[in-house]
């Protein structure tokens, strides 16, 4: 049977030489090739209700809490919350929380004092912010990159795409992309297994673009959010089941995640949500 790590070795090496803001060493000891979709779920992953349930050694617990918020839950009891904001919010105060400059329901102006780690995806001076750093079993690094202005101009490094790194999972939330990514931003990203892409198209990337970004991160699993309503989620599952991914609609917010647990087909998990 063939292994399912197969491919892309030279370009897992050069992705080395790109600007992530992770330590050389480290990237290279954490770079690997990308899955090769052949076969569905390896072995299904375990769904369960709010509040999530702990996860075991080597899993990661994703809770959709709506718009562009997921709890992240490790085993080793690691809580973040990603684009935090004053509207939406998870029910647990969470140990780190991660921002977007885009509008006000991606980040906080008055987060929870309880709050140990508040991580900003962007610098008043449009300079881009850099993050490498390890909580618990947690490690987050991010991908700075540039947003809309509401007059169509550019705000460099107004956003960033966050990566985090639990039980051996890659973790890609993208914020409020704007833009497809380079080769070297696709270089520095190196394997991500699961990644949360917002798809509005509209106030974000469109639908097209959304695309070809998830087709190039060539991950696993695609987690769907900041999609407002049912027929814009439904007009994106359209054109990624047309691009052959699997649609899996699961039946709770929360799903715990594994490397066992990961299809080697590319699938779009649909959490209840909005």
């Amino acid at each position: 049977m063939p292994s399912p790590f197969p491919r892309l070795f030279a370009l897992a090496l050069l992705a080395l030489a790109a600007p992530l803001s992770v330590a050389p060493a480290q990237a290279q000891a954490e770079r690997c090739p990308k899955l090769v979709a052949t076969s569905p779920f390896l072995s299904p992953p375990r769904l369960t209700a709010i509040p999530a349930a702990m996860p075991g050694e080597r899993e990661v617990s994703l809770t959709f809490v709506g718009h562009a918020t997921f709890l992240i839950e490790t085993a080793g009891g690691v809580t973040l919350a990603t684009d935090y904001n004053d509207y939406v919010r998870p029910s647990v105060v969470p140990r780190v929380a991660t921002m977007n400059r885009a509008h006000s329901t991606h980040y906080s102006l008055n987060p929870d004092p309880g709050i140990e780690r508040v991580l900003k995806g962007w610098r008043e001076d449009r300079d881009p912010v850099h993050y490498d750093l390890e909580v618990g079993d947690l490690w987050i690094g991010n991908l700075p990159t540039n947003i809309r202005d509401w007059e169509g101009g550019t705000i460099k490094n107004g956003n960033s795409i966050f990566i985090f790194r639990a039980a051996d999972l890659c973790i890609a939330h993208l914020g409020h992309l704007h833009h497809t990514l380079t080769p070297e931003d696709l270089g520095a990203l190196g394997r991500i297994d699961i990644v949360l892409a917002p798809v509005d198209g509209s106030y974000t990337l469109d639908v097209d673009g959304m695309v070809e970004v998830l087709k190039a991160l060539e991950s696993p699993v695609v987690i769907p959010m900041h999609f407002f309503n049912p027929s814009t989620l439904e007009r994106f599952l359209a054109k990624l089941a047309d691009s052959r991914y699997t649609i899996a609609r699961q039946p709770t917010p929360t799903v715990v995640l594994s490397r066992a647990s990961l299809p080697t087909m590319p699938t779009v998990m649909v959490l209840p949500g909005r």
